[in-house]
């Protein structure tokens, strides 16, 4: 069933586009009040108009998650005007692709600052609220990265792995302390976000997700399930996240080899590199080109709108009892087929 959060108030930041766009419209679907944080001021009023006409309340706030100063005045401009924030979902993110060797320091700090940082930031102003209340929950946006680096994104990966690791550390902070305040982390496939229209790159072609790839949808609908179901301590969505993290639990050689031959290749497309393309390190891409770019990137024909493994985790105890039950009836047949039909001789 879908939950309702009606009249609740729900921070994003990252809301601007991609996954942060599509969680808040999905937040505002279920009747919440979204505060949408991000720079790019053109993103930023068309999804306030998106959760707004799906039934949501819409308070959209222009804020640098790398500056501190900015996200803690952004959470209490949403106290003021929407209310006590109930849920803070970190979102925000950017990156540099190209081999570690050609990213430059100062775009190195740049991309840390904003995708990891930002989201101690945000949990910090989130947390400053939440505990005095003893309520609330912080859902930290991740990725199959946080576990298992790939070439090409080594200051994404870094990140992604810093948040895991804060992650955990925060998470056992609260459990000794017997707090209320939630937290929970969602790991995240390759998707279909505008990142790759917008991201810098020096990749001699056009960036991609890994594939299979899938819609930001689905990525929303997890991290929603997720605010609303925070006792997990993190929740995997795709086939294809399990699968990595599982590879590289087992076997985290064997994978270093296997990504140094296929890695390079499965995030390019055939096209050339756009040379002229304006990218989000610095300034927001939509504000420099005055044009919303939305939740989807350019791969939607090779997108996935579902994701069974997502059901899966969504339902783990149904999905046990089911098997319970499959058990007990399977050890029944196999007991009637051993003593006869009349239960025994």
């Amino acid at each position: 069933m879908r939950e309702s959060w009606d009249d609740k108030v729900v921070v994003v930041t990252g809301a601007s586009g991609g996954v942060g766009r599509a969680t808040a419209v999905e937040f505002g679907g279920r009747g919440a009040r979204v505060a949408l944080l991000a720079r790019g001021e053109s993103g930023l009023e068309a999804a306030a108009k998106q959760v707004d006409a799906r039934g949501g309340k819409a308070l959209p706030v222009q804020t640098d998650v790398a500056d501190y100063d900015q996200v803690e005045a952004a959470a209490r401009r949403v106290e003021v005007e929407l209310g006590p924030i109930e849920v803070w979902v970190n979102a925000a993110f950017t990156s540099v692709f190209a081999p570690f060797v050609e990213i430059e320091p100062k775009e190195f700090k740049r991309l840390t600052d904003v995708t990891y940082l930002g989201y101690v930031y945000g949990t910090r102003a989130a947390l400053d609220r939440m505990l005095p209340r003893d309520r609330g929950v912080i859902v930290q946006t991740g990725s199959a990265l946080a576990y298992r680096g790939i070439p090409l994104q080594s200051g994404y990966c870094g990140a992604k792995h810093a948040i895991q690791g804060f992650h955990e550390s925060l998470r056992c902070e609260l459990i000794h302390d017997k707090s209320n305040v939630k937290v929970t982390m969602v790991q995240l496939p390759g998707l279909n976000t505008p990142q790759f229209t917008w991201v810098r790159s020096r990749l001699p072609r056009h960036p991609q997700p890994v594939p299979p790839i899938y819609q930001p949808e689905v990525a929303a609908r997890a991290l929603v399930h997720a605010a609303a179901h925070p006792e997990r301590r993190e929740y995997w969505v795709g086939g294809s996240t399990a699968l990595t993290l599982l590879a590289n639990k087992f076997g985290a050689g064997i994978l270093d080899r296997y990504l140094a031959r296929t890695g390079f290749k499965s995030q390019q497309t055939d096209e050339e590199r756009r040379t002229r393309q304006r990218d989000d390190l610095w300034e927001p891409a939509d504000d420099a080109v005055g044009h919303d770019y939305g939740a989807h990137g350019e791969f939607d024909e090779q997108s996935k709108a579902r994701s069974l493994q997502l059901w899966a985790s969504q339902h783990e105890r149904l999905l046990s009892v089911a098997g319970l039950a499959a058990g007990v009836t399977a050890g029944v047949a196999a007991l009637r087929h051993r003593t006869g039909p009349n239960g025994g001789r």
